[in-house]
């Protein structure tokens, strides 16, 4: 067996409730490692072009990397793909917790499914395949209850291995909603993009990874000294520390303080409450304890117990920064407590907090504009609540959010005012002093993410100047590079600080042992990079879709004056279609059509 992977994968199809288990070359696992390399190559050889993504073609593939079942630090994290019915492009969504240790256990680099189920049912994956039961009983259940009863039905009729992972979706997903997340260890999700809905559309409720399989390393003595060194590091340099006692929520003071906190649904780059939102006022008003994912130093998630109030004795994970910038800035609550019960509210229905602070903020805005009559105003904790309930269960207005930001926008006449790209909407950054944010969001595979690149940190930390453009797309895209590795591997994000190229290229080595240099693992970042815009492209990507909301170029912030420029952007844009190597419409050298139409504009 080659070290590092299991060389198997699992395809399910849920219409005939039968699998078949596949083999992963090496030759193949070269030129893509693992992860999203390898799921991409699957979606590109088995999704039919144009796919309904809500539909029995469309593939949804779960994912780890050589570094699954290891004692590399950050490598408890698996990957969701399939074609996303938010943006009708590549869905690629990532979680931590502990499923990708059971997914190795049960001897899969990859599980694949396709198909849609008559009824409901969940799926019990181990070592020697798939065993299908019915889900009536779980069908409306949120994701908490569900995880719960799926792991006590394993541990008392699997007596060989009574632990597993379990992933799963809540009525958000069961509907259909299309920015549905997909739920582990009560709070971890893959959460954007709509998974748990394409997930909800098979009517899968659960599944459960166990096993006993272990696999080989190539160096087992190199991968320990991999987690020894940096062990080391973290705790010379204080990245490790400085998650472990505040986590995420630490981004609020220094986003407000930079003036890039989109507050009032993108209107502001301030807000006046972030004292009682940020991670002091977290630490203070709720009993917060570090979490960490299996494999991980950093505990960046907290564990958080509020102490008082009407909701005393709620205990989440989190509230993370993207949740507190999405209910606390966009939607003006000033409570972190009330944060705190809104995240809570999304995870048991089983929603993406980005995409549902957005859209109750866009709500709000439509209902103050008078363009719709709705019970809902800034700041109104209850009332987004109810958005929520009435978004995952598809009632009233609920149904039409539940569809995305484009089709609401559109119907309310909103379409100019809407904040999103390709479909999703950005992050907690605002691209008008963060430049390169701006690039990054419009160019990302997935809509306007965040962390294909997290520049954020670059931009804030003043390793590069927010308002530098020239020379900015060719950094930007190095960082996009390297962390393409990451989630082929797959590694957390955090890791980030820690993890340079020669890291990854001496973690690569100790678990496969194959010896790469750091041109040739970037050279394979490139090519899975390449691969995904071809993807999109398939499915029908154009040039305009690379491209910012209207307001980020018309409407400075009003604490600072900060925007982007058209000429700024176009700028940038061509210059990152230049560093990846694409023409000036941005199709890659493995697009049909690249080298005609760059020929022609050469001309």
């Amino acid at each position: 067996m080659l070290s590092g992977y299991h060389q198997r994968l699992l395809i399910v199809d849920v219409s005939r409730q039968t699998f078949e288990i596949g083999h992963l070359s090496e030759e193949l696992l070269r030129t893509c490692i693992g992860g999203k390399g390898l799921a991409i190559h699957l979606l590109l050889g088995h999704n039919p072009p144009q796919a309904d993504p809500l539909g029995p073609d469309n593939h949804l593939i779960f994912a780890v990397g050589p570094t699954a079942g290891t004692s590399i630090w950050g490598s408890c994290r698996h990957g969701v793909f399939c074609k996303s019915p938010l943006t009708g492009f590549l869905s690629e969504s990532y979680a931590g917790g502990t499923v990708a240790e059971y997914m190795s256990k049960a001897g899969f680099d990859a599980v694949m499914i396709r198909g849609i189920a008559e009824q409901p049912l969940w799926i019990d994956i181990a070592e020697d395949g798939a065993a299908f039961h019915p889900a009536t009983d779980l069908w409306g259940l949120e994701t908490y209850e569900t995880e719960d009863r799926v792991k006590a039905w394993v541990k008392a009729n699997r007596s060989e291995s009574k632990r597993c992972g379990v992933v799963c979706i809540g009525p958000g997903g069961e509907n259909r909603v299309a920015f549905a997340v997909i739920e582990n260890d009560y709070w971890r999700s893959a959460g954007r993009t709509g998974v748990g809905a394409v997930m909800g559309s098979k009517k899968i409720k659960a599944i459960a990874f166990r096993g006993s399989k272990s696999k080989q390393t190539a160096d087992p003595d190199a991968v320990k000294d991999c987690a020894v060194s940096l062990a080391q590091h973290a705790r010379e340099s204080g990245v490790a520390s400085a998650y472990r006692s505040m986590g995420t929520p630490m981004l609020v003071d220094i986003t407000n303080a930079a003036g890039c906190f989109p507050t009032r649904y993108w209107h502001k780059g301030r807000s006046d409450h972030a004292d009682k939102i940020n991670a002091a006022a977290l630490h203070d008003r709720l009993d917060v304890k570090p979490h960490a994912c299996m494999k991980c130093m950093m505990a960046c998630g907290r564990l958080s117990t509020v102490k008082q109030g009407r909701h005393r004795g709620l205990r989440i994970e989190g509230p993370e920064y993207e949740t507190i910038y999405a209910f606390g800035g966009l939607c003006e609550v000033d409570s972190i407590e009330e944060i705190a019960y809104l995240n809570d509210v999304c995870d048991r229905l089983g929603l993406d907090t980005i995409t549902a602070g957005n859209l109750a903020a866009l709500t709000i805005e439509a209902v103050s504009q008078k363009r719709i009559a709705e019970d809902i105003v800034y700041g109104d904790v209850d009332s987004i609540a109810r958005l929520l309930a009435k978004i995952a269960h598809r009632e009233g207005i609920g149904d039409l959010l539940a569809g995305g930001i484009r089709p609401a926008a559109e119907k309310w006449g909103m379409s100019e005012q809407a904040i999103h790209v390709k479909g999703l909407e950005p992050a907690g950054y605002d691209p008008r002093l963060l430049k390169g944010m701006a690039l990054a969001y419009a160019t990302s595979d997935r809509g306007a993410c965040h962390l294909r690149t997290t520049f954020y940190k670059a931009e804030l930390s003043g390793l590069i100047d927010p308002d530098r453009i020239e020379g900015k797309s060719e950094v930007l895209a190095e960082w996009e590079d390297r962390l393409t590795l990451f989630d082929t591997l797959v590694l957390c994000r955090f890791y980030r600080d820690l993890y340079p190229w020669d890291s990854l290229v001496a973690i690569l080595k100790a678990t496969t042992g194959w010896t790469f240099d750091v041109d040739e693992v970037r050279n394979v970042a490139v090519s899975v990079n390449d691969n995904a815009r071809c993807f999109n492209l398939r499915e029908g990507l154009v040039p305009a879709d690379d491209r910012l909301p209207p307001r980020f170029f018309q409407q400075p912030l009003p604490e600072t004056g900060q925007v982007i420029t058209e000429k700024q952007f176009k700028q940038l844009l061509l210059e990152y279609y230049r560093a990846r190597g694409w023409s000036p419409q941005g199709l890659p050298p493995g697009w049909p059509e690249a080298e005609t139409k760059a020929d022609g504009d050469n001309g």
